[in-house]
């Protein structure tokens, strides 16, 4: 993990990054993808939102920080989904008594289901550069007429290998203009502090 609050340089770019690689981060403890707590900028966005009944997917949850606001401040209809078995059990196991959330083991590109609200935390950076173009073609599959695509993207570039992957806005852009409409693309302005000038934040509207 470096100084940045990132971790940096723990793939072997012979491992897959698939649902074994990322038991194993979860299982010994080598994961910080989260923050430890709802992350800034999606915390004031969430709070804008009117709508408890909309349909929200977080891919590559996490230990879902967000998800777990999201259920405090009322929110009924949420899913998240991993690809890690470890996390997967240890989710089901914390909110087996919640209705409101719904918890998946699997593949994200796989995953088939409409929702209003797509919400992007540390999962773009996580999968394969080469899978990025899947990304941008799966989220509108994904998401309903008038569906958003909301949350964080690292502006920056990582010294040694990922995950995480990093990007810049210019490529984002050209990644997502086909299918998206940008109600917001830019420099957050209220990021958790060890991320500070680091990453964009995203409000892309399915065309």
């Amino acid at each position: 993990m470096n100084n940045n609050g990132l971790v940096t340089g723990e793939n072997n770019p012979s491992q897959p990054l698939d649902g074994n690689y990322w038991s194993n981060r979860y299982d010994t403890g080598t994961s910080f993808w989260d923050l430890g707590e709802v992350s800034p900028p999606l915390k004031n966005y969430i709070d804008q939102l009117t709508d408890k009944n909309i349909r929200i997917l977080i891919p590559g949850c996490g230990n879902t920080c967000e998800a777990d606001y999201l259920l405090k401040q009322g929110f009924t209809n949420v899913t998240v989904i991993d690809i890690a078995p470890v996390l997967v059990q240890k989710l089901k196991g914390k909110y087996k008594d919640n209705s409101h959330i719904k918890i998946i083991l699997g593949d994200f590109f796989e995953h088939e289901g409409q929702y209003d609200l797509v919400l992007e935390q540390t999962f773009f950076c996580a999968i394969d550069p080469s899978l990025r173009k899947n990304y941008a073609a799966k989220m509108p599959e994904l998401l309903s007429p008038g569906g958003k695509l909301v949350g964080l993207l690292f502006n920056r570039s990582f010294e040694e290998q990922g995950p995480p992957f990093g990007g810049d806005q210019n490529e984002y852009q050209a990644l997502f203009a086909n299918n998206f409409n940008f109600k917001t693309f830019e420099p957050c302005y209220n990021s958790f502090i060890k991320r500070k000038d680091s990453e964009l934040f995203i409000n892309l509207l399915k065309k």
